[in-house]
């Protein structure tokens, strides 16, 4: 709901993924930052769990970055070339080799509906990114909304909307029907960073202005 009350969650996947509270204390949200992205990815399935041995074998520890951000794409997209889950065609090998950005060709082609291998790895990348989400609003109880940002979901706002993305999301056990009560919003506005920031320093003023009176 538009006026829903509550502690507040921001996720963000781009380069990397980012994780932050607002806590609300009855009257406003005060933000503050953490390192949730960093927190080890928790696999829930065979395929998942077969992601993770994986990425073991690339890297000492494996945390949801590694999955949830641009390079995470092309984590999850080699994973499924390397263990042959998916056929990599030779014209599309060519043009990963000399695309100057894997990940967004990787989402693009995939938005195309022509590439399986592509279209497989988006997939997973919004189911993996539904159950953190659901992990993120269940960390900060999150009842005011959670909110997904970076240029990841705005420019993939369809495969986002997969029922996918919300499954994950709401398959908490006995707590999904605490997560159906919680906003889920995509960020589409560029500007929302700096918007914030001067909602926040006009806020400050504010109360700074009332202390004195």
């Amino acid at each position: 709901a538009e006026d829903a009350e509550g502690n507040r969650a921001v996720i963000s996947a781009r380069t990397g993924l980012g994780v932050a509270g607002l806590y609300w204390d009855g009257f406003r949200h005060h933000p503050f930052a953490c390192e949730g992205g960093h927190a080890d990815f928790a696999p829930r399935n065979k395929l998942e769990m077969e992601l993770l041995a994986y990425l073991q074998g690339k890297h000492r520890r494996v945390s949801c970055e590694r999955i949830l951000s641009g390079p995470g794409i092309k984590n999850i997209y080699d994973f499924l070339r390397d263990t042959k889950k998916v056929d990599e065609p030779k014209e599309l090998q060519e043009q990963m080799s000399q695309a100057p950005d894997p990940p967004a060709l990787i989402s693009k082609l995939a938005a195309e509906g022509k590439t399986p291998i592509c279209d497989q790895t988006m997939s997973l990348f919004v189911a993996i990114y539904g159950a953190e989400t659901g992990n993120c609003a269940l960390y900060f109880m999150s009842t005011g909304g959670i909110f997904i940002g970076g240029s990841i979901a705005a420019k993939n706002v369809k495969k986002m909307k997969d029922p996918a993305f919300m499954k994950s999301f709401l398959d908490k056990g006995r707590m999904t029907s605490l997560l159906q009560q919680m906003p889920v919003k995509i960020v589409l506005n560029d500007d929302s960073g700096i918007i914030g920031a001067a909602r926040y320093t006009l806020i400050q003023k504010a109360f700074r202005s009332t202390n004195r009176a």
